[in-house]
């Protein structure tokens, strides 16, 4: 994507927060703005790209199918799968990892000592959770963070984006996705209020000159790939959206709405899962492989195969689309713990960074991309956009 091009399209649609994480979504307004809810005041972010500290890809690992959490034989050595899950891995990680420590206890056959192959998000939740199961466990990846793919995401709590297609899921996942995500959301409130604030409430803002209607049938938000939307079997865990009258937010555009949502601040987080891992007794070993086979060299006969985008190589999976993701990232500043949705530029501020993503073809963003290498021009395109709206709006509110 070149500057022009992105600045020439930019004012088209609404879309959601997205980065290694999200994929654009219109969230329903279900009243009026009441008056003790009233927009606090918004620290301004200062968009400017000498504060971009720096640019990060990640590659989404995208099944048609939905993640993949089958069980199967490799010599004598039960694996369980746990990966493909598009760009909800850290939304559904604790549900996710529940269920493949599951099946893994239940083949154990007695055994005691698990593997789980991958450090991102959902081998690290995997082997905590085999701990609490009572297993002695070691993980076994070629990187852990902040060298994981896991630590390029956006951090926003996005448990079906792209996680499957509608005409290729099975019809029981419905029921299945929905309780790895409420599953995943409980065990993510045990984390509120931590030290590092791993994992926050905040809120984000909607906005467009034009009305919810014209917006989404604008280029780049008809989803012409057709990914799967259960959002609306959990409404009931995250607060509706209120659409905000003129006057009552400090934003340029004619349409401003605001809903309430999980941030997970990733470098906090992730500190905090591996300290407990490695509190709890689980060792960490540097390894690299190439096929399934060598996995008969481990020790233990219960593996989690926890791989991400990894796996298409490792298992040959080429049911795997990778989904290109950039983020630029400007200098954190206090008080700006918020997100916005502008045009096709999407923003979320983080203890450990602002996040700017631009998403020019909406969901398809990315698609089919498995270039990892940073675009400074795209980057830059961005953040020049974020100063622009900040330029309009409205002093001294």
């Amino acid at each position: 994507m070149r500057r022009r091009k992105f600045l020439a399209q930019s004012g088209a649609g609404i879309l959601g927060l997205a980065g290694c994480a999200r994929r654009p979504r219109l969230p329903v307004a279900s009243a009026p703005l009441p008056f003790y809810d009233a927009v606090p005041p918004l620290v301004p972010i200062r968009a400017h790209e000498d504060r971009i500290f720096r640019i990060t890809v990640c590659l989404r690992p995208f099944r048609p199918a939905g993640p993949r959490l089958d069980v199967e034989r490799v010599g004598d050595k039960l694996v369980v799968h746990n990966y493909g899950h598009g760009g909800s891995g850290w939304s559904l990680s604790w549900g996710s990892g529940a269920i493949a420590v599951g099946k893994a206890l239940a083949g154990a056959n007695g055994a005691r000592e698990i593997a789980v192959i991958g450090c991102g998000a959902l081998g690290l939740t995997s082997a905590i959770l085999a701990q609490r199961a009572g297993m002695h466990v070691t993980i076994y990846a070629k990187e852990r963070f902040p060298e994981v793919r896991s630590a390029r995401a956006t951090g926003g709590w996005t448990p079906d984006s792209r996680i499957a297609l509608t005409a290729q899921a099975a019809p029981e996942f419905p029921e299945l996705w929905e309780r790895m995500a409420r599953s995943s959301f409980a065990t993510y409130q045990s984390y509120l209020g931590m030290a590092g604030n791993p994992v926050e409430w905040t809120d984000r803002y909607f906005l467009s000159d034009d009305s919810p209607d014209q917006a989404m049938g604008k280029p780049g938000q008809v989803d012409s790939i057709g990914f799967a939307r259960y959002e609306n079997r959990i409404h009931d865990l995250t607060p509706p959206a209120q659409d905000l009258p003129p006057g009552a937010h400090p934003f340029p555009t004619k349409y401003a709405r605001r809903t309430s949502s999980l941030t997970f601040n990733i470098a906090a987080y992730s500190r905090q899962l591996m300290n407990d891992f490695l509190i709890a007794g689980g060792k960490i070993e540097v390894a690299d492989f190439h096929s399934p086979s060598d996995l008969n060299t481990l020790s233990q006969t219960v593996i989690i195969n926890a791989t991400g985008y990894g796996a298409r190589q490792l298992w040959n999976d080429q049911s795997i689309t990778p989904v290109r993701g950039q983020i630029a990232w400007l200098i954190p500043q206090p008080g700006v713990d918020y997100g916005l949705v502008y045009g096709n530029l999407n923003v979320l501020g983080r203890r450990d960074g602002i996040v700017v993503q631009p998403a020019l073809q909406g969901e398809a963003s990315g698609w089919n991309d498995a270039n990892e290498q940073p675009d400074r021009e795209e980057a830059v395109a961005g953040v020049r956009m974020l100063a622009e709206l900040y330029s309009r709006m409205r002093p001294g509110f």
